[in-house]
């Protein structure tokens, strides 16, 4: 069966399905059509199927109507049916893998997955994408698998290989990040390697799933570390009355032994906030405390916090009260030229400030209303007579299609936690 999958992944017979079209799933459905494979695309949100057959965006990275092209072309196809995974000869699951509000591992997603699968299964090569703490592939996807009476590594194959997207990044696209490989035999490992080196220029394969689930925990782990410190700083400076934006400078330019990291209103997206918490359960369900990564998590979580602490104070040096303020939030997305609200700490930031009274306006280009929990807000105009209302702005997220400069000549008062404004004086005050 080995030998079977391998000539048909290198001949391009291989029929691929993918689980899950968000930001993961579809940019690899693009990539193995774009190279001549087949592809199902399932997804159990009905409204993306129908935008793709539309040519309608829904993801950043990927041309609308590219993807449209290659529906027509029968090449992708996109669907909410489940029964196409019977004619895949390889599978990828790309589902999301939430944190409970108790910060316990959601893997809900991964293991209807794998149910669904396990429906369909017969000679194929299975890959979990889906970011979850070690030992997931092996404790969760591989005992359903198992129901069918199926071999391990001799009826199907099953890796993991994790997700390394950034989404709006055009400098490392999909297609120029390597990949990790780690299967349950030197076969699947072999097979999950060849799959993906159809797709990406360098494939690196490790000796188990555990290894690989690991590693991209470590990856987002030391980002999340170091942010956390590089936020700490930001604290730490603006008690000594430095900034701390001229310190980084100043440090990264060492050739060596130092990486510059840099502070923010908080974390967003799913990968750096939650993805270290994973191997933080997994940790304790094996009797240890990670105290780097809770303190790390802490000190990031308390950041939106300290951003409001900091702006009251810069209202009250102008005689201006937070209750009734009225404040121009600049981007709420949880990074630069995404509408990617996942984790954004711009959430927290109006949340707490509505509840302090303040009256809320919002600017993002990506996102035309903002209706998420206690939050009802329609996008408002970036002209004069917008801005000379407002008492002050905060830049949350940085949009590189923003004029900065506009804003600041028309604005009272901006408290700027992103850096966009490179000298601190006048009517802008950093982090």
């Amino acid at each position: 069966m080995h030998n079977l999958l391998k000539n048909k992944i290198e001949t391009k017979k291989a029929k691929i399905g993918i689980i899950g079209l968000g930001y993961v799933g579809l940019p690899l459905a693009v990539a193995f059509a774009r190279k001549g494979y087949f592809v199902y695309g399932v997804d159990t949100n009905p409204r993306h199927i129908e935008r793709l057959n539309k040519g309608e965006r829904y993801i950043v990275d990927i041309n609308p109507n590219e993807a449209r092209n290659l529906i027509k072309q029968k090449k992708f196809l996109p669907t909410t049916s489940t029964s196409v995974l019977y004619d895949c000869d390889a599978i990828i699951i790309c589902v999301p893998t939430p944190l409970r509000k108790v910060k316990m591992p959601d893997i809900s997603y991964v293991l209807a997955a794998a149910k669904t699968i396990k429906k369909y299964l017969k000679n194929q090569l299975i890959i979990l994408e889906s970011t979850s703490y070690p030992a997931t592939t092996r404790e969760v996807v591989l005992p359903v698998l198992a129901e069918t009476g199926k071999t391990p590594e001799k009826d199907f194959f099953l890796c993991f290989s994790p997700e390394r997207v950034n989404p709006a990044d055009k400098n490392f696209p999909l297609t120029k990040i390597p990949k990790v490989v780690g299967g349950f035999s030197k076969e699947s490992t072999e097979l999950g390697c060849l799959l993906y080196s159809k797709i990406i220029k360098k494939v690196f394969p490790v000796s188990s799933p555990e290894v690989a689930e690991t590693a991209k925990l470590l990856e987002n782990t030391f980002r999340l570390v170091n942010i956390a410190l590089a936020n700490e700083f930001a604290i730490v400076c603006n008690k000594l009355g430095i900034s701390v934006w001229e310190v980084i400078e100043a440090a990264k330019t060492k050739p060596f032994g130092f990486m510059p990291f840099y502070p923010g209103p908080g974390l967003g997206g799913h990968c750096i906030p939650i993805d270290p918490l994973y191997l933080s359960w997994k940790a304790k369900k094996l009797g240890f405390k990670t105290k780097m990564i809770d303190l790390a998590s802490y000190i990031n979580h308390f950041m939106p916090r300290y951003v409001i602490e900091r702006l009251k104070k810069l209202l009250h040096s102008r005689n201006i009260k937070l209750d009734g303020a009225k404040i121009l939030i600049l981007g709420v997305a949880y990074k630069k030229n995404v509408k990617d609200l996942r984790e954004s700490p711009a959430i927290e930031i109006i949340e707490e400030l509505q509840k302090k009274g303040a009256k809320l306006s919002f600017y993002d280009p990506f996102l035309p209303y903002l209706k998420m929990h206690e939050i009802d807000l329609k996008r408002t105009e970036l002209n004069k007579s917008n801005l000379k209302t407002f008492n002050c702005a905060i830049v949350v997220t940085d949009h590189s299609n923003v004029d900065y400069n506009f804003i600041k000549s028309n604005i009272k008062l901006i408290f700027d936690t992103r850096n966009v404004y490179k000298k601190e004086g006048g009517n802008v005050i950093k982090l």
